[in-house]
């Protein structure tokens, strides 16, 4: 199965990670520490609503599906998760969330945001994850009644991002295409001379 590396295109007018979705199924398989609500309750304070959890894993391998591509997976680099975790703050898309991806919601926002450099003595040890370095680990508050219920209900256990990145492969062909053009103008300048 074809493995595509997604990475940020910085020629492009949209790109990295615009909004957090809260969603049952996270793609990266890794649920907040909702995994039951002793712990959940514990490391999230039922009060101030605040969960913990993943938005992305360097180098984790997400299945996808599509009609035009047909079955395939994607992963990000650390520094792709880097790029996206400063952009996201850069941009202010701190309070972009939505539900399952389907549709927005006031009311979430993420109150923290890092990246894991060492995974031994890394707060999200201390909450229970075993992720690796570069691992990119977010709090959001959640202040929609809703949508607290819904977690308090396990309905949903996780982030998922929802973001613009570029196929590395596709942009590495650009570039080659790119570089065969100038060779052609510069054959050209080169008979006008």
């Amino acid at each position: 199965m074809q493995v595509i590396e997604l990475v940020i295109d910085e020629e492009s007018d949209e790109v990295g990670v615009q909004a957090i979705s809260v969603v049952n199924s996270p793609a990266v398989e890794v649920d907040w520490i909702a995994l039951n609500k002793q712990v959940m309750l514990k490391a999230s304070d039922e009060k101030k609503r605040i969960l913990t959890g993943v938005a992305l894993i360097p180098s984790k391998q997400i299945y996808r599906y599509d009609e035009q591509m047909g079955e395939y997976y994607i992963f990000f680099s650390k520094e792709t998760i880097e790029k996206a975790s400063q952009l996201f703050l850069k941009e202010s898309n701190q309070k972009n969330a939505t539900y399952e991806h389907a549709y927005d919601f006031d009311g979430g926002i993420v109150v923290e945001s890092w990246l894991v450099s060492d995974p031994k003595m890394d707060k999200a040890k201390h909450y229970g994850f075993n992720v690796p370095k570069g691992t990119w680990m977010i709090s959001m508050k959640i202040e929609n009644d809703k949508v607290w219920n819904d977690v308090l209900d396990e309905k949903v256990k996780g982030f998922s991002i929802e973001g613009f990145f570029a196929d590395k492969l596709q942009m590495n062909k650009l570039s080659e295409e790119e570089i065969l053009v100038q060779k052609i103008k510069d054959i050209i300048n080169e008979e006008n001379t």
